[in-house]
């Protein structure tokens, strides 16, 4: 599991690949339901199978609390991002890692074909980092033991 993995392999691991989704025409709240429901801080905001957006508990917290709107009240398309910056599956770990710490992301979209195939949160990219480093350690615990095959 190195930064020079795919995106792809990522999604492959993720112990759920779901992509949870709002319509730009829902309220707030039921956005915010779903992603209680679930544990996650975003949705991809989809027409159809058309990406559009994202909404995120940051979308939420600073375009919609900070402005005084209520979430019943307020649909999804008011606060959401609508320029989307997502990525492929060919894209590498370390990719996305510059890309979400030069421009303040938290949630990058992956799309195919013009489909949407997943969704990869920075903290899925750390766990991969953290766990590629844990089986260099394990390796080199093994070559000092003398443990190690030759």
């Amino acid at each position: 599991m190195q930064t020079s993995d795919t995106i792809d392999k990522v999604l492959k691991q993720k112990a759920i690949n779901k992509i949870l989704s709002v319509a730009p025409g829902q309220n707030v709240r039921q956005a915010l339901e779903l992603m209680a429901e679930h544990n996650v801080g975003a949705l991809m905001v989809m027409e159809g199978n058309r990406l559009v957006g994202i909404l995120s508990e940051r979308d939420y917290a600073r375009k919609g609390i900070l402005k005084g709107h209520h979430s019943e009240d307020t649909q999804v398309r008011e606060i959401m991002s609508a320029n989307v910056v997502s990525i492929t599956p060919k894209h590498t770990v370390e990719d996305c890692m510059n890309l979400m710490t030069q421009k303040h992301f938290r949630h990058l979209p992956v799309v195919h074909n013009h489909e949407v195939v997943g969704i990869i949160s920075i903290g899925d990219l750390v766990q991969w980092v953290i766990k590629g480093h844990e089986k260099t350690i394990e390796a080199l615990t093994e070559y000092i033991s003398g443990a190690y095959p030759v």
